[in-house]
């Protein structure tokens, strides 16, 4: 399908585009690991990680989603195929077993930092292009930068 009315000019799509399908990616695979993390994590303050989990995951969900609806707005197709998120993310594989608070808390961070890593170089690579899409990665940034506080503030 083309789109008649393009907001930005060919050159500009492909690098915007380029850039937000690689943060669509991450923010998916950030999301299926949470959830992962969700459903493994065990120990003291079991309860309060569990559902701070699901707290950044409805934020990551989101996020993807906005994305997903932006890269679509610039008239490309999203991909966030399962294949594609597999091959695609910058974020380290999670562990399939139980994990104890602190370890899931330390992994959970690691895995927030690297995203919010790939959001900022978006910002970068798309500012001057599109301060739309650099608005909006921003605003994710911000958010997941406020749980990964939250979630660091436990490893004290």
């Amino acid at each position: 399908m083309k789109f008649k009315r393009h907001v930005l000019n060919a050159e500009a799509t492909d690098k915007v585009v380029s850039s937000l399908q690689s943060r669509l990616v991450d923010l998916i695979d950030l999301s299926l690991q949470l959830k992962q993390a969700h459903w493994c994590v065990v120990g003291n303050n079991f309860r309060a990680v569990h559902l701070q989990l699901d707290e950044i995951i409805l934020t990551t969900r989101d996020a993807s989603d906005e994305v997903a609806e932006r890269i679509s707005t610039l008239g490309v197709a999203p991909d966030g195929r399962a294949k594609t998120v597999a091959e695609g993310s910058d974020l380290a594989e999670i562990s399939d077993q139980f994990q104890q608070v602190q370890a899931t808390v330390s992994t959970v961070a690691d895995r927030l930092k690297t995203t919010i890593a790939g959001l900022r170089e978006s910002i970068e690579a798309v500012g001057g292009v599109d301060p739309i899409s650099e608005d909006m990665l921003i605003a994710i940034s911000g958010a997941l930068e406020k749980h990964l506080w939250m979630v660091q503030a436990q490893e004290l």
